[in-house]
């Protein structure tokens, strides 16, 4: 692999990429349990939700420019004592997978977590993708259970599982 870097996505510059990395796991995996390929109009709003949450979309591109991959963390719950806590999701393109480029994204994930003050990551990968399991759990995630037959897509049953990591983050967690 030729040498890539590390990006903070914007809209204008990687709405396309990131559409087709979207929809091209949407149509061909159960890495996203959604059925119907996403429209800019979504890709616009889901950036949009990003900004005003404060939350990174962090990716990673070629020397050509091109969007390899990509990850972000969101809201876990809508609930105020989950302030602490992220759901993280990360997508490398069909043709760029298996030479460490989600590693890549997740470890950035991770470093950018921590300094937001995070201090649980969650990520609910379906319980058949072993090559996320397993390199999850090489990044310290643990498994801390799994929702059987939860979803449903390409005719079959699908169960959640779910990792965390837990960080030193942050230093002085407070109510309300």
């Amino acid at each position: 692999m030729s040498e890539v870097s590390i990006v903070r996505c914007d809209f204008e510059r990687h709405a396309d990429a990131i559409l087709e990395i979207f929809n091209e796991a949407i149509l061909n995996s159960t890495a996203l349990y959604d059925y119907k390929p996403r429209t800019r109009q979504f890709i616009a709003k889901w950036f949009e939700a990003k900004r005003a949450g404060g939350f990174p979309v962090i990716g990673i591109e070629d020397s050509s420019g091109v969007l390899l991959g990509f990850g972000s963390y969101g809201t876990f719950r809508g609930f105020p004592a989950f302030k602490y806590t992220v759901e993280h999701s990360v997508y490398v393109h069909k043709d760029h997978r298996g030479h460490g480029l989600g590693r890549t994204v997740i470890q950035e994930l991770i470093a950018a977590a921590r300094d937001n003050d995070v201090h649980a990551m969650i990520g609910g990968i379906d319980a058949t993708n072993a090559g996320s399991i397993a390199l999850h759990e090489q990044l310290g995630f643990r498994h801390v259970g799994t929702l059987p037959q939860v979803g449903f897509k390409f005719g079959r049953w699908l169960d959640l599982a779910f990792y965390q990591l837990l960080l030193d983050t942050p230093n002085h967690p407070v109510d309300g």
